[in-house]
């Protein structure tokens, strides 16, 4: 698909440097140079219609954690850091957390217009280099937070290699970030398209289906598994479209679309609460926010990305 890597996260050709990270002194010195991205509780730091908030190396902002080297941005080196530890004597709950987190976190140290916000409710709006920043340091971070012991002998492990490794001294282990494939498909039956709804989501959002690639797993078996397993329908030709990272925690999302041949719909309760065939006129309303049923999609996901491209036919 030529428009793959205009979806947001899809890429910004970031120079992430790796050749520096095992080395600790010339790292060191891009730190102390360079700008660095506080996340708190998995909210990245947002100027408010600007885009993402930096902070230098020795900002009060930055306490505890370790940074991690996300590369270099036109010569200026990034890096992210957790700042979860934070406890801010007013927490900024103003509204109930739900789908997407509206509350928005201000510090007693930034300026009004910086808060600690969802990715989720933002990233629409950021430039390609900045999705791909916070997608990273989101990603890598949250790892960090859910893999400090080693999965070979159960000690403590510490972060190396510029926040790209976790190593552990007493077995000898290296640990890396970790990435989980998913599919998501546009399952296609002549003019119709095949959307679901899992109980838990919004009143009225509806998505494309996907699901966990499991191992020993092609896409395609994947994509013909997770369709027939949650609907009862069939598929037959898969071809890959586009691919996006969803740090949320840390998922690779592959888009594909699938050629169904079945119609009848057969719910896996556990699964999906709801699966409709929906028509491109009906698609077109969803889209304008027009549907009586179904809410137009959350902008910024994989999902509206590849619906739109299907009822605009780029997807070659």
């Amino acid at each position: 698909m030529r428009l793959a890597e205009t979806v947001t996260f899809g890429g910004s050709g970031l120079d992430r440097a790796a050749e520096l990270r095992a080395d600790a002194g010339r790292v060191a010195a891009l730190l102390a140079g360079g700008r660095v991205l506080p996340i708190w509780r998995g909210k990245p730091l947002i100027v408010a219609q600007s885009g993402l908030g930096w902070v230098a190396a020795e900002s009060v902002v930055l306490c505890g954690g370790e940074p991690v080297f996300l590369g270099l941005d036109e010569g200026v080196a990034r890096f992210a850091q957790d700042i979860s530890g934070w406890k801010p004597e007013v927490l900024e709950a103003s509204q109930p957390a739900g789908f997407v987190d509206a509350n928005r976190q201000g510090h007693p140290a930034l300026p009004n217009d910086h808060a600690f916000e969802d990715l989720r409710g933002v990233m629409a709006l950021l430039t390609p280099r900045e999705a791909e920043l916070a997608a990273t340091a989101k990603a890598v971070l949250q790892w960090h937070s859910t893999h400090r012991f080693c999965s070979s002998c159960g000690v403590a492990s510490v972060m190396s290699h510029a926040g790209w490794q976790r190593s552990c001294a007493a077995c000898g282990a290296h640990h890396f970030p970790r990435t989980d494939p998913v599919v998501i498909m546009l399952v296609v039956r002549g003019n119709k398209l095949l959307l679901g709804r899992s109980a838990a989501w919004p009143e009225g959002m509806y998505s494309l289906l996907a699901g966990f690639v499991e191992p020993g797993e092609t896409l395609e078996a994947a994509v013909r598994r997770e369709v027939f397993e949650e609907t009862g329908i069939t598929t037959g030709a898969v071809r890959y479209l586009a691919s996006q990272p969803w740090p949320f925690p840390a998922s690779l999302m592959f888009g594909c679309i699938a050629e169904a041949t079945s119609d009848e719909i057969t719910l896996d309760p556990a699964e999906l609460e709801d699966a409709v065939w929906v028509s491109r006129e009906d698609l077109v309303a969803v889209m304008a926010g027009q549907h009586l049923k179904i809410k137009p999609g959350r902008k910024g996901a994989i999902a509206q990305f590849l619906m739109g491209n299907f009822l605009a036919e780029r997807l070659d």
